[in-house]
C-alpha cells in the first residue's frame, strides 16, 4: 500500500489565502499579512486610470451579447441581444437575435455601454452569461473570434478578489487579497494580444456579478496600492493554504530562479491537512505509467524543499529505477 501524507493545497509560494484569513482573525492588517509573506517587500502606488485586457474566451464560432449601446459605429438597443460571427473574407458581421444580418463591421470590433455588458456562454474562468465593466473587443482570428474585456484596473479587482477570497473573510484579509491580486496584473508581461487570462492561469476574474460589498470595500481601501521589491511591482504568487509553512519560489516551479521575496516562511495559522491518501501499489503503478520501469516497489524521497515539499524522488520499479 502507497501512503501520502501531506499538508496544503496550491503550489506553495508566495501568500497562503487561509492563513492570510488566520492572521486577520488574531488581528494582523493586510499590510502585515503582505509582508509576512512576500519577504522584504514594501506597499507602492500605481497612477490611477490604469487599464487592463482580459481574455475571457477564445476559438468561438459566435459571440453573444446584449446590454452594449455600440458596437463599433453602429447604434445598439441596450436591452436586444446580438450575435456576431466571423464574415467570408475578413470583418465581422452582427445578426439580431432571430439572425437576420444587420450589418458588416470591422475588427477587431469594440463593444460599448455605460453598463455591464453580459457575454452569453461560458468565459474560460467558468462563468456562465456573465457581465463585465467596461468595453468588450472581438478578435478574429481565422473563421475563430476571441472576446477580450478591457476594464479598469480597479474594476478588474471587484471581480477578482471575491473570486479569490470568499467576501465573508475578514477584512484584513480582503485588503492582503486586493493589493497581491492588483500586483499580480500589474507585474506580469502581457499575453499576445492581451494583458491577463480569466482564469487560474491568470486570477480568477467573475466580472460584474461576483462582486460584493465587502470585497468593494477592500478594494477601495487599498486603491493603487501594490508589493513592491527595490522599488518595482512584483509578481505576488498566491495560493489556497500552505499546511503550516510556505516554499520557495525554485523548489515549487522547475526552472525558477530564487527569488529574495518569494522564500518560505512559517505559516502559523494554516493548519489545513489534505491526506493521508492510500492507494494500492496496482493503482499507483496504473498512474505513474511512463514514468515508471516495471512494477512500482517504493518510491525514495531525493530532495525535499523547505515546506518541505518533495522536490524530487526515485521510483523504484521491479525493473529499474
Amino acid at each position: 500500500m502507497l501512503v501520502i501524507d501531506g499538508a496544503g493545497d496550491g503550489h506553495g509560494v508566495g501568500m497562503s489565502q487561509t492563513g492570510a484569513a488566520g492572521m486577520a482573525l488574531h488581528g494582523y492588517s493586510g499590510r502585515e499579512i503582505l509582508q509576512h509573506y512576500y519577504t522584504g517587500t514594501t506597499i507602492g502606488h500605481l497612477a490611477h486610470g490604469r487599464v487592463v485586457t482580459v481574455l475571457l474566451q477564445s476559438g468561438l464560432r459566435n459571440v453573444v451579447f446584449t446590454g452594449a449601446t455600440h458596437a463599433g459605429h453602429r447604434t445598439l438597443r441596450i436591452d436586444s441581444v446580438y450575435i456576431a460571427h466571423e464574415r467570408p473574407g475578413g470583418g465581422i458581421a452582427l445578426e439580431s437575435e432571430q439572425g437576420h444580418l444587420l450589418t458588416y463591421l470591422a475588427v477587431p470590433l469594440k463593444i460599448t455601454s455605460p453598463i455591464p455588458i453580459r457575454f452569453d456562454g461560458a468565459a474560460s474562468s467558468g462563468v456562465i452569461n456573465g457581465r463585465y465593466r467596461g468595453s468588450l473587443r472581438i478578435v478574429a482570428y481565422g473563421a475563430r473570434l476571441d472576446v477580450i474585456n478591457s476594464v479598469g484596473l480597479e474594476s478588474y479587482l471587484r471581480g477578482v478578489v471575491p473570486a479569490e477570497s470568499p467576501a465573508s473573510w475578514p477584512a484584513a484579509e480582503l485588503e492582503a487579497q486586493a493589493i497581491a491580486a492588483r500586483s499580480y496584473a500589474v507585474a506580469n508581461a502581457p499575453q499576445a494580444g492581451f494583458d491577463l487570462y480569466a482564469d487560474t492561469r491568470s486570477q480568477e476574474y467573475g466580472g460584474y456579478d461576483s462582486e460584493a460589498a465587502s470585497s468593494d470595500a477592500a478594494v477601495a481601501a487599498t486603491r493603487g496600492q501594490v508589493v513592491t521589491y527595490a522599488g518595482k511591482p512584483v509578481t505576488t504568487y498566491y495560493f489556497a493554504s500552505s499546511g503550516g509553512e510556505t516554499e520557495n519560489v525554485q523548489n515549487s516551479f522547475p526552472g525558477a530562479p530564487p527569488e529574495a521575496y518569494l522564500k518560505a516562511v512559517l505559516d502559523p495559522y494554516d493548519a489545513s491537512r489534505f491526506g493521508p491518501t492510500t492507494m494500492s501499489l496496482r493503482r499507483a503503478t496504473a498512474k505513474l505509467r511512463g514514468l515508471l520501469h516495471g512494477s512500482l516497489e517504493s518510491i525514495v524521497v531525493t530532495q525535499r524543499g523547505v515546506s518541505p515539499r518533495v522536490v524530487s524522488a526515485d521510483l523504484i520499479g521491479s525493473q529499474g529505477t
